[in-house]
């Protein structure tokens, strides 16, 4: 892992020289607000990486409740989003509600994975957020996520989001992963979009079942991580950096909107 622990002065010094750069392109911005933003990349990547003794060194069934740790924003004060075990078909299904929510499960794995490999799961979508729009702030909100964290190193970042990223990881004390993969489903998005996030392009979504994808209806999903981040990550690397984790969530504290959704089945073959 690239080192986080850089000293307030030196943050500061490099996020002037990240204004600068951000005004030669006629971008404004103050001391508060790049403060600002950098609160936004934390809100956006809030989930940690506890590289602790419950990391796994492969994915853990969904209801392994010392592998899947859960992870809210930091001092997070809206409600947590709900995560609840269940029998569907004779096999452990997740159930994941939000109502004005925030949270996530992350998955660790106790040494970072070089080989790529397939992500495969099923998912069923019962209610989608009104209002949820992935292209804008006010409307980011998921319904549904399955998430791929990358170890990128920071000198593949663009260099006012590196400055930004380091300011986040000072502020929330959390090793912020620099690429995140997420699939997600979204119904007012065209499936097979790639959307970077509204608030940091340290994550990049893929649709997976957007416009027109039935509700209440299960959907099988098998990904390969390589093509996936080189195909939502490519204007800034052309090679795969190491998995360390996994996640899956949903939030609805933009909309302040309902959803529930089951992700059933996740498993990671390298």
């Amino acid at each position: 892992m690239v080192d986080g622990d850089y000293e307030d002065a030196a943050l500061r010094q490099d996020c002037n020289t990240a204004l600068r750069h951000s005004r030669a392109r006629g971008k404004r911005h103050d001391g508060v607000e790049r403060w600002r933003d950098a609160g936004l990349v934390v809100a956006t990547l809030a989930w940690a990486l506890p590289f602790t003794s419950l990391a796994s060194p492969g994915l853990a069934p969904l209801d392994d409740a010392k592998a899947w740790v859960s992870a809210a924003l930091p001092s997070q004060k809206l409600p947590q989003t709900r995560f609840e075990t269940t029998q569907i078909d004779g096999s452990v299904a997740l159930r994941i509600s939000a109502r004005g929510s925030y949270g996530n499960l992350v998955h660790t794995f106790s040494s970072p994975s070089v080989t790529m490999g397939m992500l495969r799961w099923r998912w069923r979508l019962d209610t989608a957020i009104d209002g949820a729009d992935l292209r804008t702030k006010l409307g980011d909100d998921a319904a549904l996520k399955v998430c791929a964290l990358f170890d990128m190193p920071l000198d593949r970042v663009p260099f006012v989001e590196r400055q930004l990223l380091r300011m986040a990881r000072s502020v929330s004390g959390q090793e912020l992963p620099a690429a995140t993969v997420c699939y997600v489903w979204a119904p007012l998005s065209t499936s097979g979009a790639v959307i970077p996030n509204a608030h940091s392009r340290r994550m990049r979504w893929i649709v997976l079942q957007g416009q027109g994808s039935p509700l209440g209806t299960w959907q099988e999903e098998s990904r390969s991580l390589q093509a996936d981040f080189l195909r939502a990550f490519s204007d800034e690397t052309g090679t795969v950096p190491p998995l360390i984790g996994v996640l899956v969530g949903a939030d609805a504290d933009n909309t302040g909107g309902s959803s529930s959704g089951l992700v059933q089945g996740l498993r990671w073959t390298p």
